[in-house]
């Protein structure tokens, strides 16, 4: 969340001022790329969803355990899978009324679906149904991009616009598509998105247990993260790692870095127990869902401006880059303030 409520744009900053070939680098990694490959930047979204996943375990064992039913917790998962679909259409403005050029699509509404249908996944199997579900959505989703023939296209083509997911977008959804011809957040593509989110899922199975120490439980995520990250790139010499079509290589890849992260921010907070360094972060991910939505009502760089151009006008080339970090704390003391305050959005 730190890079999307403006990291990124320290990076961009940073870059263009000091030139440093390792900021060069990470300035690179901050967008996305056009069609086939893989940046930094696109592991945050799927990273999302996966510790979403991750959350499900604990969240699910707490109610039982308070004495939600089954039944019960069905309820909870899809009001909180539909809420995301509603919040991810406000934040592409579906109160202004514009139709038919709302887009319906978003990040929130894929986060929505995918938690709902993992979710209820995960409510009805044990965890060998959950890895048999997975492989049936990611060769599933190969298979019928490898071998459903599209309607001017045939089958197998994966350029823009011509696969099948595209085709099925274009069909079924209403209203605007943020390519045009196709949408990086459609229907079609949160099914392999439910494999991020389980494989999510399992991990945080994996975490509950008791009987493994800590130390076991990061080798364990790295020696599975690597293997993961192993298929992504033999399965992307025929199913390329693509993000707008969140192919099956995709889904490997981003659990494979997801596991990494989660090993080495797992190990560093809960076996070694150095947290103070993450407070920042934390007042951050305590209210992820509300800066992500605030940024869509709230001028937050009208702010920075009224507040900072006169301090920064005599700072020549480095304006930009001071602009970029008062944002960012801008953002961070709100979160703050709800922090001290203890309100805090959840879904």
């Amino acid at each position: 969340m730190f890079w999307i409520m403006g990291g990124e744009g320290i990076v961009h900053a940073a870059a263009g001022i000091f030139g440093w070939s390792w900021l060069v680098w990470l300035n690179g990694q901050m967008h996305h790329p056009e069609w086939h490959g893989f940046a930094f930047y696109d592991l945050i979204f799927p990273l999302f969803l996966f510790m979403a996943g991750t959350s499900m375990p604990f969240s699910f064992d707490k109610r039982m355990e308070r004495g939600d039913s089954k039944g019960a917790l069905t309820r909870h998962v899809v009001m909180r899978g539909l809420i995301l679909v509603i919040f991810g259409m406000l934040y592409n403005g579906l109160l202004e009324f514009d139709w038919p050029d709302t887009r319906l699509p978003s990040v929130l509404g894929r986060i929505g679906l995918a938690y709902l249908f993992a979710g209820l996944i995960v409510l009805n199997t044990k965890w060998r149904g959950q890895v048999i579900w997975i492989v049936g959505l990611l060769v599933g989703y190969w298979a019928a991009l490898k071998f459903i023939p599209v309607p001017g296209f045939g089958a197998g083509d994966l350029e823009p616009g011509h696969t099948l997911t595209d085709y099925v977008d274009r069909t079924l959804i209403p209203g605007h598509l943020y390519k045009g011809d196709r949408d990086p957040e459609g229907l079609f593509g949160t099914i392999p998105a439910i494999g991020t989110a389980l494989f999510g899922a399992l991990t945080g199975r994996f975490l509950k247990d008791s009987e493994r120490n800590g130390y076991f439980k990061t080798g364990a995520m790295v020696l599975v993260g690597l293997a993961c990250l192993g298929v992504a790139h033999l399965w992307n010499r025929d199913f390329p790692i693509n993000k707008n079509l969140w192919s099956s290589s995709f889904v490997m890849h981003c659990t494979g870095w997801s596991l990494l992260f989660l090993a080495l921010f797992y190990l560093v907070i809960d076996v070694l127990k150095l947290r103070r360094w993450a407070f920042f972060f934390v007042v951050i991910g305590m209210n992820s869902i509300l800066i992500y939505m605030a940024s869509a009502f709230i001028d937050f760089k009208q702010t920075t401006h009224k507040l900072f151009d006169g301090a920064f006008k005599q700072t020549g080339q480095y304006e930009p880059l001071l602009f970029a970090l008062a944002l960012v704390c801008i953002r961070w003391m709100l979160l703050y303030f709800l922090y001290r305050k203890k309100i805090f959005l959840r879904v």
